[in-house]
């Protein structure tokens, strides 16, 4: 039973569309297609990429990477896998290997999928034409060098660029824009970056020609002496550097990396994670911010669409399903549909919408006996396949749905980036491989006392592009009734930025009174604060603040995603509840339900109140459509996958 009354006259208020549905060729997942160094043969592209079009997936990315006997001894450790020296492969960005690249687009194309590249082999970004003075630095170490060792180029290494530095990204790029550009005609695609991965610890200590003097003239005083000492001693100073750092991988990489693809006239598709970069700000500048999961958990991705509705990006990608059981591999071809979709609704109710799934290894027709070695297989011959055609429909229609309109938004939740840089190393037991520093904000949520709000994150940028107006902080596609601060250290700038605000009438909660981080202290800072919590509006007291009730109310409320329509209705995607308790690594079965869930709820949409009853049967998500007059339609977004085994749980394996 729907039961409605008027209980505010709170509500969302519509805007216009301004997502492009023709952004990607459809709202099928996708699949990241490792071309291992091999002799890539045009029978076998059209084989594979058919294969693709019949299991219902909307298009491929390309990523290149290294011969399988590069890997020798752990593919037989693991896997039981023999691969002979393999020297067939197209050399590296050769006019052999531009040619058959084009020809996967080209045919990709011809069958109506998708078809986006990586830019440049594997991962970090890395070039054979690369030299010692374009490569990454650290301080106090000349001789420091990050080889990549897995790409397609092998035994043939590649250095690792220096991402503080314009000229060695465009180094990097020329040769790998000229290579693809014949693959770049037809319909527009996307290149691929993956995350920072830069050598465990290094971060601390990145550097680059002329970074002291910049430092100097932006902070005044001379970083040496702490560069020298340790920045893990000196947190406020480890602050400055970061700030440093921030401008230039920003300015050094991910600005020349977006202009690049337009200039080729394709999309940037961008994993920005673990950068040392103020990280929502560095994912607003791409066109397809793209989180990642399961090495992360699903709730990063809040961060990432949070960025994307703050820049009014209309997808939010992710790369979904890496080792969902351990690093690497675990249960390869052994994976189990329902934990998949435990994972993708997971992921769904933190606003991804649209997956590229982590993936399919090149296997020449007739052979299915290739792995790639930190994956979920998607392939002929894999436990999903008899599932897969279905499973992929249902990711479509969730991802349709959740690409149109736009987020719904209320309270914004100052992001903790602060916190991050002055608390320095995650402590051993959060570490991971490339996992180092709190800065990288994993593990981050918004409070619970937010839950049902549909909390945003926001951080300094995002406040300084804002504009109260109407009793709204509107940023973007997002808008919101209220800001919501309880950081440790605050800087600076945002602390200005939310006083002046709040002086023009934003609520703010400020639940605990901040310190500023760095090493130069503003005279002006506790004055700031002073003033900002002697008005009205402000309060560590949420219920003072905010005179309508939540989105949704209920005990155990679902984790779930809200996308409002221009009609003023909205899609509400509550998540199966197994759904909320997803972290890295799933176990096998973790999916497991015998019998339907139920959950009492309380909407409250466009002032009214809608109280309903849900049963989630088992392994099912639930959609409803909510008009701007209070009806709520139950959509069909049911897939039943086949009852997973229950495994035993397992140490993962999180090293070669």
């Amino acid at each position: 039973m729907i039961i409605v009354a008027v209980v505010s006259s709170f509500g969302c208020r519509s805007v216009p569309d301004q997502s492009d549905q023709s952004f990607f060729p459809s709202a099928k997942p996708y699949t990241r297609w490792w071309w291992f160094a091999t002799e890539i043969k045009r029978q076998d592209i059209r084989y594979q990429l058919d294969w693709f079009q019949d299991q219902n997936f909307g298009g491929v990315e390309i990523a290149w990477v290294y011969p399988l006997y590069r890997y020798q001894s752990m593919y037989e450790r693991n896997y039981g896998r023999h691969y002979p020296k393999d020297t067939t492969a197209q050399p590296w960005l050769s006019p052999e290997w531009s040619d058959v690249v084009a020809y996967a687009k080209a045919y990709a194309d011809s069958i109506g999928l998708g078809c986006d590249f990586t830019f440049g082999s594997a991962w970090p970004v890395a070039g054979i034409n690369i030299d010692p003075p374009h490569s990454t630095q650290i301080y106090g170490d000349t001789s420091f060098r990050q080889w990549l060792t897995f790409a397609w180029s092998y035994p043939q290494n590649q250095l690792v660029i220096n991402h503080l530095d314009s000229a060695a990204f465009h180094q990097f790029a020329q040769p790998v824009a000229h290579a693809l550009k014949p693959a770049l005609q037809g319909s527009k695609s996307a290149l691929f970056t993956d995350s920072w991965e830069i050598k465990l610890n290094a971060t601390n200590k990145v550097w680059t020609s002329g970074f002291e003097e910049a430092f100097s003239q932006r902070f005044g005083y001379d970083i040496i002496p702490y560069m020298e000492a340790g920045l893990d001693s000196f947190p406020d100073v480890r602050y400055d550097y970061m700030l440093m750092l921030d401008e230039m991988v920003t300015d050094g990489f991910y600005k020349p990396y977006v202009e690049t693809c337009q200039q080729l006239g394709a999309w940037s598709r961008v994993q920005c994670l673990a950068s040392p970069t103020d990280v929502m700000t560095t994912y607003g500048l791409v066109d397809i911010p793209e989180t990642e999961a399961l090495l992360n958990n699903p709730s990063y991705s809040r961060i990432v669409s949070s960025a994307a509705s703050l820049a009014s990006k209309p997808v939010v990608s992710c790369e979904a399903f890496t080792c969902m059981y351990g690093f690497p591999a675990t249960y390869l071809r052994q994976e189990q549909t329902a934990d998949l979709k435990m994972v993708a609704d997971a992921l769904f109710a933190q606003g991804v919408n649209h997956l590229v799934y982590h993936g399919s290894p090149y296997n020449p027709q007739g052979s299915d006996t290739i792995d790639f070695f930190a994956t979920t297989y998607f392939g002929p011959g894999g436990s999903l396949t008899p599932e897969l055609p279905a499973f992929n429909a249902y990711i479509e229609q969730v991802s349709s749905l959740m690409q149109q309109g736009r987020t719904y938004s209320d309270v914004a939740v100052y992001i903790p980036y602060e916190d991050g840089v002055m608390a320095g190393a995650y402590p051993p037991e959060r570490q991971r491989v490339w996992v180092w520093g709190e800065y990288e904000l994993r593990y981050v949520d918004p409070p619970g006392e937010l839950h049902g709000y549909h909390p945003l994150w926001i951080n300094r940028h995002y406040l300084d592009v804002s504009q109260y107006q109407s009793g709204k902080l509107r940023a973007g596609n997002a808008q919101f009734s209220l800001l919501y601060v309880d950081v440790k250290y605050l800087d600076k700038r945002a602390l200005k930025r939310i006083l002046e605000l709040a002086r023009q009438g934003l609520p703010v909660c400020l639940k605990r009174r901040p310190f500023q981080p760095g090493k130069a202290m503003s005279p002006e800072y506790r004055q700031w604060l002073d003033d900002l919590e002697s008005l009205s509006n402000v309060s560590s007291e949420l219920a003072q603040l905010i005179n309508h009730p939540p989105l949704l109310e209920g005990d155990r409320l679902p984790s779930y995603w809200c996308r409002m329509q221009e009609d003023g209705s909205c899609y509400l995607f509550l998540a199966q509840p197994l759904a909320s308790e997803v972290k890295y690594p799933v176990y096998s079965g973790q999916s497991f339900m015998d019998r339907p869930v139920i959950r009492d709820l309380t909407i409250n949409y466009h002032g009214r109140t809608l109280k309903k009853s849900v049963e989630f049967q088992p392994y099912q998500s639930i959609m409803l459509k909510i008009s701007a007059n209070g009806d709520v339609q139950n959509v069909d977004i049911s897939f039943i996958p086949k009852d997973p085994v229950v495994r035993p749980k397992e140490v993962q394996k999180m090293y070669f």
